[in-house]
């Protein structure tokens, strides 16, 4: 199995916590997020503009997917852990995000995404960074 992922994904799906835009998108990403937290051998291909992730976005909201300030964050991310578009396993990503990315990086690269001022993002890089599991997402 093979998940496609674009950059900033990354990074949000380090920081979910079973928040999202609506109940569709939330049991994907949970889906998403719960394959790779249990099976960390999961490739992952990277890609350039929507993904596995942007497929589950409600349709009666303002999708953002094709935002120029989503694919900056996509090339920041993937610059700063040093990954091109290819597959990786989700583990090889996560040790590469531990020794690249502290989590005050999040500030930085994330300032006009939504999520960031809930901290969620920067938690899930801390615990990568300190060699902590990701905590399972309760099924509602």
């Amino acid at each position: 199995m093979t998940i496609k992922l674009r950059g900033h994904h990354l990074f949000c799906l380090l920081g979910y916590r079973g928040k999202g835009y609506s109940e569709r998108f939330c049991e994907n990403m949970t889906g998403i997020y719960e394959t790779l937290r249990l099976h960390p051998e999961t490739l992952v291909e990277i890609v350039e503009g929507p993904d596995d992730i942007c497929k589950a976005f409600p349709q009666d909201q303002h999708a953002h997917c094709e935002n120029e300030s989503v694919y900056r964050k996509d090339r920041t991310i993937l610059d700063r852990i040093g990954v091109a578009e290819s597959a990786l396993a989700w583990s090889e990503i996560c040790e590469r995000v531990a020794q690249r990315v502290v989590p005050e990086d999040i500030r930085r690269i994330c300032h006009d995404c939504q999520w960031e001022p809930l901290g969620l993002c920067r938690d899930g890089v801390r615990l990568i960074t300190q060699n902590e599991p990701l905590p399972k997402i309760l099924s509602k």
